[in-house]
This record gives C-alpha cells, structure tokens and sequence, in this order.
C-alpha cells in the first residue's frame, strides 16, 4: 500500500523532487503502463495545488484518446495539432500556456480552465501521447513545472511499458 505525502505546501522544486520519489514507490514492480499512467494522474491531482484536471491522451492514428485522468467530464478525442494537447504531441515539445483564451484554437473541455501545461509522452523514439494539467489560476505553470512534469514523465517512461497504449 502506497502512503501518499502532500507536497501542496512545499516550494515546487521540493515537491516535484518528492512526487518523483513517490513515483518510484508507485511504480516499483509495477510496468503495466495503464495502471501507471491511473496513478501518476491521481498522484499529481492530489499532490499539487490549483489543478481542476489531470490526466493522459494516447495517439491513435492521427488523433489524442482520453485516458486515464482525475478531475471532471473531458474531451474524448483531440486532432493532432489541435487545442494545446494536439499541438504539443505534434511538435513533440511540452507547452505551457499561461491564459488559454489567448491560444489559438484552444479547446475548451472545462469552461473554468485558465492555465494549461501539456508533456510529451515518448517511449523508444516514438510519441505515445501527452500528459495534461489544467488550472483555474491563470499563469499557474511555469519553466519548474515544466522541468518537474518532465521528470515524472520520465519516471513514467522508465518504469512503463507505455507502447502498447498508443494504437499506431
């Protein structure tokens, strides 16, 4: 049984250093990547401050599916180079957009987003999907969240095995 630890107080450097550490617990043991992205979603979700969604979109074909995820009702499937997630998973880089309404073509899944990051997820050369977190704070993500998500993707990647999930 996995003891979950708050990081909402701690500065983000720390908590990110600790939500990696949680993740290792997670995930030791454990590849299947379906149960790993559940709970890397549910970790994130309790484990930061001013989140309304978290979650996953895998590549099918030329399109994102909604995976796993924690937080209201979402879009079930993103065109690729559509809304922040499509752009993302198309360039292949993490976004962060501080004001959502001033991204072209944003797609607006919950009405009281504001602030949006979206992580590549890469396994073995080859875009899995993306990893999502939404806020109701405008300017709630920055370069450190963009490092520390980076970092736990990258667990992610290491202790999964993610290929399965994206139907080429």
């Amino acid at each position: 049984m996995h003891v979950f630890k708050s990081t909402a107080a701690l500065p983000k450097a720390v908590a990110y250093r600790e939500i990696q550490e949680q993740l290792l617990g997670l995930f030791a043991g454990e590849r299947d990547g379906l149960a790993n992205t559940a709970n890397l979603s549910a970790l994130l979700y309790a484990g930061l401050p001013d989140l309304n969604w978290v979650g996953f979109y895998f590549l099918r074909g030329r399109e994102l599916v909604l995976g796993p995820f924690q937080g209201k009702v979402a879009c079930v499937r993103i065109a690729l180079g559509k809304g922040v997630c499509g752009t993302a998973a198309e360039r292949r880089e993490t976004i962060i957009v501080q004001d959502v309404h001033a991204f072209p073509g944003h797609i607006a899944c919950d009405a009281a987003s504001r602030s949006e990051i979206v992580v590549p997820v890469m396994q073995q050369g080859q875009l899995i999907g993306v990893l999502d977190l939404d806020s109701p704070q405008p300017g709630r993500f920055e370069a450190e969240d963009g490092a520390g998500l980076n970092a736990a993707v990258n667990v992610l990647v290491q202790s999964s095995d993610l290929i399965r999930l994206a139907g080429q």
